[in-house]
């Protein structure tokens, strides 16, 4: 195929001279003067694009050097990245292109950005978000082995566009990817939140082994070797679908205690303290959703599930108990219903948040279901699958 790379760095050139050793015809453009034995370097971005099929954008999307990270920058003000770049050479190359012609950008931007910034600028070409996975030394090689390959496009689902590019990268990779096709927003999810996943196990971590120094006797290799070979729980699929926050006896009263450790060893930093902040403001966030659902329909809320997990009695660090806790904040004292804790069989005509996935009263046909698992269906009542903004 006819391949062009518009930003020839440290990602751009690797990438375009992998797919130039895969038999493909690749030229490039750089504002640098770049040098390549397999790729034809462009003076122009409409020399570049000229009779290409796709067109890869691969410029950066800088913050100020002072936020690279070799200095502090807890300190300084949040700020976005700078998308100036990959404007100006979507809009210059996208002037060059047709609609015969598919135009990628691989840049890393913040969810919601190609939405809003850079689709209402193509006008000629198709348009594909496909950010990489790549790594600072071993580009190339990532490049042709890649963990998954993200391909977004306008609704999430598998158009023509998206296969193009998926039948390209087969002639190109050398394992056997999978392919997450979404929309372009769930794309720009999954490349940023790989990325501050891995920063949050470091950071994680690294604070077990600041716990190690301070507190005497561990050896953080035993621990986190104990950690990273739990594949039950903490490496596995387990605990990563969206829905109710965490609960139970142990898991709350643990972070309170490590808070309190954190304050004792002077580690200066505590993790635990955002994690107990974010599980709050998650439940006052779902609560403000139920009362405004209560509000516009006339209803009250019930709470579907109130033990800490289905099938026992306990309530301990109950998160169910704890929306509803917010809810009262709110004005509405919630109904309750959970068959080892507040049994009861209906009908209501409530806002249902579905805490537990099991239906465990009746309910009347203008009740509405709020399921934040996202699996619950029904002809009877109205559903929302909380998180799904699709």
């Amino acid at each position: 195929m006819k391949i062009s790379f518009l930003g020839l760095g440290k990602l751009g050139l690797p990438c375009a001279e992998a797919v130039a050793q895969k038999n493909h015809d690749v030229t490039g453009y750089d504002v640098a003067n770049v040098k390549s034995d397999l790729v034809a370097v462009k003076q122009t971005i409409r020399e570049a694009v000229q009779d290409r099929d796709i067109v890869f954008v691969a410029v950066p999307t800088p913050h100020h050097p002072d936020y690279d990270g070799r200095q502090p920058t807890a300190h300084l003000e949040p700020k976005d990245f700078s998308y100036d770049i990959v404007i100006d050479v979507l809009r210059e190359a996208d002037r060059h292109m047709n609609n015969k012609q598919l135009l990628v950008l691989i840049s890393t931007v913040l969810p919601g950005t190609t939405r809003r910034e850079f689709v209402p600028l193509i006008k000629n070409a198709r348009f594909v978000y496909n950010p990489y996975l790549i790594a600072m030394g071993t580009v190339a090689w990532d490049m042709v082995n890649p963990e998954m390959v993200m391909v977004g496009t306008e609704d999430g689902t598998k158009t023509g566009d998206a296969k193009q590019l998926i039948d390209f990268y087969a002639t190109v990779m050398e394992n056997h990817p999978r392919y997450e096709v979404g929309t372009w927003d769930e794309c720009e999810c999954i490349k940023i939140f790989y990325n501050t996943f891995i920063s949050m196990k470091i950071g994680f971590v690294n604070m077990i082994q600041d716990v190690a120094e301070k507190q005497g006797n561990i050896d953080v290799d035993v621990v986190t070797e104990a950690l990273a070979s739990s594949k039950q729980r903490i490496i596995s699929k387990r605990y990563m679908t969206a829905g109710m926050g965490d609960g139970g006896a142990c898991h709350p009263r643990d972070n309170i205690a490590l808070r309190w450790m954190a304050q004792k060893l002077d580690l200066k930093y505590d993790i635990f303290d955002a994690i107990m902040n974010a599980r709050e403001v998650q439940a006052k966030n779902l609560a403000m959703y139920l009362v405004k659902l209560a509000e516009e329909n006339d209803l009250p809320i019930m709470l579907n599930g109130v033990a800490y997990k289905p099938g026992v009695p306990y309530v301990d660090g109950s998160y169910s108990l704890l929306v509803g806790h917010y809810c009262k904040e709110l004005g509405y004292d919630c109904m309750k219903v959970d068959p080892h804790v507040f049994p009861d069989t209906g009908p209501y005509s409530a806002v249902v948040l579905l805490a537990h996935e099991e239906l465990y009263c009746k309910l009347n046909d203008d009740s509405i279901i709020v399921d934040p698992w996202r699996n619950f269906q029904s002809k009877t009542f109205k559903v929302i699958h909380y998180g799904n903004t699709r």
